[in-house]
C-alpha cells in the first residue's frame, strides 16, 4: 500500500478555528501539539479544566454552525490566537488572560436557542480532543473524494476537522486500520476506532451556513456516518507534508 501526508491541521480552540501547518513533531501518548488547548465551556457545563470532559460540555459546530467559518493562527510563544471569520472582525487573544474577550467576540455567532459560552478551559498537558484519550484523527482524501462524488460537487476537506489528511490510498482503506500500526513519517500511532460524525460537518467552512447533508449522505451510501479514524501516538517523531505512510501491523 502506498500512500503519503497531504495536510496537517490542529484547532488551537476547540470549535473555534482551523490552522494548517507544514510539518510538526508528534509526541507519544500525547494529541497533535497545540491541538484544542482550549475548549468554551457552556453554561451548563461540568468542565472546570481539571480533568478532560465530552464534547456535550462545550460550544460546538455542532449546535453552533457559526463557528465552522473560523480561521485560526496561533503564536505558540506568547499563547495568542488570532482569529478571523466572514462575519466577525478580526480578534488576537490570548485565551488565559482574557477569555471574557473571546466569548464575548464568537457570541454573535451563537443561536439564540442554545446553551450561552460561559468560560473557557485548558487541561495542562492534554488537548480537549472528543475522545477520553489523547488522540490524533486522521483522514483519506480518497473516501473524502467518494463522498464529494456522491454529494454530487466539492465539499471542503475542512469539515471534517482533522489533524492528519492523507492521500494516495483506496477509498475507506483506513477503516481496515483499527487494531493496527501506520508509520507516518518518523512517528508510529495506533489506530483506534473510528469517528461518529455529527453535524458540524453539514456546515460550509467558508460561511459557516449548514448546506450539505453529510450525514444522509453517509447514510445512505455506505450504511453509517462514520469519517475518519482516531489514533493514539505511541513512538513520536517528525511528520511533515509529503511524508510516506506504512501500514505496519
Amino acid at each position: 500500500m502506498t500512500g503519503h501526508i497531504a495536510g496537517l491541521w490542529r484547532h488551537p480552540i476547540k470549535s473555534h478555528g482551523r490552522e494548517t501547518l507544514d510539518s510538526v513533531v508528534l509526541t507519544a501518548g500525547q494529541t497533535m501539539p497545540w491541538d484544542r488547548v482550549w475548549a468554551v465551556a457552556h453554561e451548563r457545563s461540568s468542565a472546570d479544566g481539571h480533568a478532560w470532559a465530552p464534547c456535550a460540555n462545550f460550544s460546538i459546530g455542532a449546535k453552533a454552525p457559526g463557528l465552522m467559518a473560523i480561521d485560526a493562527r496561533l503564536d505558540q510563544t506568547t499563547r495568542t490566537v488570532h482569529l478571523t471569520h466572514p462575519d466577525r472582525p478580526p480578534l488576537s487573544v490570548r485565551p488565559d488572560d482574557a477569555p471574557d474577550e473571546l466569548i464575548a467576540w464568537a457570541a454573535p455567532l451563537m443561536p439564540a436557542d442554545r446553551l450561552a459560552s460561559a468560560r473557557v478551559v485548558r487541561v495542562p498537558g492534554r488537548g480537549m480532543t472528543d475522545t477520553a484519550y489523547a488522540s490524533v484523527s486522521i483522514g483519506n482524501l480518497a473516501s473524502h473524494r467518494a463522498v464529494e462524488a456522491r454529494i454530487g460537487g466539492p465539499l471542503s476537506a475542512c469539515r471534517w476537522r482533522l489533524n492528519i489528511w492523507l492521500d494516495g490510498l483506496d477509498p475507506w482503506a483506513e477503516f481496515d486500520w483499527i487494531g493496527r500500526h501506520l508509520r507516518l513519517g518518523g512517528a508510529r500511532l495506533e489506530v483506534v476506532e473510528r469517528i461518529r460524525r455529527c453535524r458540524a460537518t453539514e456546515a460550509n467552512p467558508d460561511t459557516g451556513q449548514r448546506d450539505a447533508p453529510t450525514l444522509e449522505v453517509l447514510d445512505q451510501g455506505w450504511g453509517h456516518r462514520d469519517f475518519g479514524i482516531y489514533a493514539r501516538v505511541t513512538d513520536g517523531g517528525p511528520v511533515g507534508l509529503g511524508d510516506a505512510i506504512e501500514v505496519i501491523g
